[in-house]
């Protein structure tokens, strides 16, 4: 798996960015996250060795895990990234938005029912955020697709939006303000998978937690290992 990042920062977009860990890290080494620039990894995925080869191997390509994939500030850059990913046929790209009303004005010319090796997922926080973003997901012509639930602040219904859908992540939001995660809601997100036979993860706990009506407050290593130790993890067999 390599990370691609080919451009650095982002803004804050909505509720589920109020705590937003690139911002708070950024702001610790005094780096401006509202400035949207060019990384020197821009052209990574089509770089070559000297005997010719691609210095990134094929595989799973994590892209813009710092930043949103669809940015306005990034529009410019945006088809060259397109044109990396269509030549990296042997890489499958996944990147994360919340910014999925830009979609269909920002896709390739050639993207048609969508590239083959090319996953969108979409963040959601709320409930409003999941019928304004996922309506919008389901109605796009995109063939690999994920539902990331995280920071998840709130229960959410999201049975209407499962179809086609290959994965749903949900996690809690770090932060010693952090707005606290109920196991409910998780175990409530599960079940809606079972149900659509899509397969599902709980990535983190939250800072604060809640389950079985106590509430616990958990250390940044904690989060991935006490969602781990919940094994709750599911998908078809």
């Amino acid at each position: 798996m390599a990370m691609w990042n080919p451009w650095r920062g982002c803004r804050k977009y909505a509720e589920g960015c109020k705590y937003c860990y690139i911002h708070k890290g950024d702001a610790k080494r005094g780096v401006d996250t509202s400035e949207i620039v060019k990384t020197d990894s821009f052209c990574a995925p089509v770089a070559k060795k000297k005997n010719g080869e691609y210095k990134m191997k094929p595989g799973i390509v994590y892209t813009c895990f710092q930043t949103d994939f669809l940015i306005e500030d990034a529009d410019a850059w945006r088809g060259a990234c397109w044109a990396m990913i269509r030549e990296r046929a042997d890489c499958h790209f996944i990147f994360l938005t919340k910014r999925i009303a830009r979609f269909s004005s920002v896709a390739p010319v050639d993207w048609g029912d969508g590239y083959d090796n090319v996953t969108v997922g979409v963040s959601c926080e709320n409930q409003q955020s999941v019928d304004e973003r996922l309506s919008v997901l389901k109605a796009l012509p995109i063939k690999h697709r994920n539902i990331i639930l995280q920071p998840l602040i709130e229960h959410v219904d999201i049975a209407a939006y499962l179809a086609g859908c290959e994965l749903v992540m949900v996690g809690g939001e770090y932060d010693t303000n952090a707005r606290p995660l109920n196991f409910a809601w998780v175990l409530g997100c599960r079940e809606q998978c079972v149900a659509a036979n899509v397969p599902f993860q709980f990535r983190q706990c939250g800072t604060h937690f809640i389950k079985d009506g106590k509430k616990y407050t958990l250390a940044y290593h904690q989060l991935g290992k006490q969602a781990k130790a919940a094994g709750i993890d599911w998908k078809p067999r």
